[in-house]
């Protein structure tokens, strides 16, 4: 009897492929290969690079071939929407091959990849979809298609900060909607309208595996289960299977220089700065944290990327090296030499995280992030971008008080003293170790899901027993 098979399907950001790489562990570890197709982009981060190229048993890695955008969009995310899109082709190739070898029993699409339902339906391959958001933006992402139309609260314009209710999550402005990166939430936009597309086609997988835990969310949890989030539609069955944290092994007993300086620093007294693959600020932005950390006097690791090119026909081109003396106040790095390290475009998160030496985490809130605090029980210190990100930081700080917000985040700009502040506070006060107090409870919670006899574990063991 042939084992079963399955192919993952992520779509291009560097965060969503390695969480996809993780799912397809727990599938590997209950006797079920793995295929994993990934799209070609021009020059994909070492990363991703990487991944594919390691040897995993029973995971197998396919690069799809290239394709290019004609005419890119001044919006580098439509161009990502698109790109995938044009991938189809190549996907139905992909998929018709690895049919005549053995079926496939089901292929799990990127939330981002809802245009791939168009080619496994045409096949007769059960689709499902997995998130790496957790189940609070999940139920916003359900709701909003329709909210706008279903909902008296006047022109979007004239919104402001009124709050917006939905299901099974807190209030929220309308500027903590999923947004793109330097832009205000308009579903006017063809961006937008890509976007709720997505947001619209979910419900038609099979099934959604979530990245998160069912006591990490309860309250969001139930209103999906309950069918809240979706009144006029039926809702496919939700698996909270996570948290799915991706770690590197060090090869030939090789570590990261920045572990090594933690390895120096007392328990629990560094502030680690870290803002996603995607994420990136303006130098003004970047001058300000410095002088903010350095007046804290608290100890920090900071990873620091160089702003992004605007030009949107580079959005899958690596950024270059950030140069220091430029981005940096002038003195900086003299002056900080004893008390922080700064690590130029990428640090191991996960070994970083899991280090006794750090003490809290200056976060954009991303989903892989916030988990990774979670599992690690790391407290918080929330400044998000863009994204779900905004809707990550409302749960974090008011559902369940494990985090802080920094004020100035959603006017774009976060003062030195209101940095300098939270990093003292949630350090040195006693307040800041009744947070970590709570982040350990998580942590503990996190824990016990993924064990055998939790609540992960059995909802992944459910969603298997759907498996032709």
């Amino acid at each position: 009897m042939k084992s079963k098979k399955v192919v993952l399907y992520p779509s291009v950001p560097v965060g969503h492929l390695v969480p996809m790489v993780e799912l397809a562990k727990q599938f590997v570890r209950h006797g079920i290969s793995v295929t994993i197709p990934v799209m070609n982009v021009r020059s994909a981060p070492d990363l991703v690079t990487e991944i594919c190229n390691s040897n995993i048993p029973n995971i197998s890695f396919h690069i799809l071939p290239q394709v290019t955008l004609s005419n890119p969009h001044p919006v580098p995310f439509v161009n990502v929407f698109n790109m995938m899109k044009l991938n189809n082709d190549s996907l139905r190739s992909f998929l018709v091959e690895q049919s005549q070898t053995s079926p496939i029993s089901a292929v799990i699409l990127d939330m981002f990849c809802v245009d791939a339902l168009d080619v496994t339906s045409e096949l007769g391959i059960p689709a499902y979809f997995f998130t790496v958001s957790g189940a609070a933006s999940v139920n916003v992402y359900f709701q909003l298609p329709t909210y706008f139309t279903t909902c008296s609260i006047g022109p979007l314009k004239d919104i402001g900060k009124t709050p917006l209710f939905f299901h099974g999550v807190p209030p929220l402005p309308v500027s903590h909607l999923p947004h793109f990166p330097n832009e205000a939430f308009d579903p006017e936009k063809e961006q937008y309208k890509l976007l709720m597309n997505v947001f619209n086609r979910l419900p038609e997988g099979k099934g959604i595996l979530v990245n998160s835990f069912d006591s990490l969310e309860p309250r969001a949890v139930m209103a999906l289960k309950d069918g809240l989030c979706l009144p006029n539609r039926s809702t496919p069955p939700i698996y909270c299977i996570g948290p799915l944290i991706a770690g590197r092994d060090n090869k030939e007993g090789q570590q990261h220089p920045c572990l090594s300086w933690l390895d120096a620093q007392p328990k629990e007294s560094v502030v680690f700065l870290c803002f996603g693959s995607m994420s990136d600020f303006p130098v003004e932005q970047l001058k300000e944290i410095a002088v903010g950390l350095e007046n804290s006097g608290q100890r920090f690791l900071w990873v620091v990327r160089s702003p992004q090119n605007p030009d949107p026909a580079l959005i899958f081109e690596p950024t270059t090296e950030p140069d220091l003396d430029i981005l940096m106040p002038e003195g900086f790095l003299d002056r900080t030499r004893d008390q922080g390290l700064i690590v130029k475009q990428w640090a191991p998160q996960v070994e970083v995280l899991k280090h006794e030496a750090v003490g809290c985490f200056v976060s954009h809130c991303g989903s892989n992030s916030t988990l990774e605090a979670v599992s690690f029980g790391v407290p918080m210190i929330c400044w998000p971008l863009f994204a779900e990100q905004k809707i990550n930081k409302v749960f974090l700080v008011e559902e369940i008080k494990i985090g802080i917000e920094l004020k100035g985040y959603d006017e774009g700009f976060v003062q030195a003293d209101e940095l300098e502040d939270k990093v003292k506070w949630i350090i040195g006060s006693e307040g800041g170790a009744e947070l970590r107090n709570r982040m350990m409870k998580v942590k503990e919670s996190a824990i016990k899901a993924m064990k055998e006899g939790g609540s992960s574990f059995h909802a992944f063991a459910e969603f298997l027993e759907c498996l032709n």
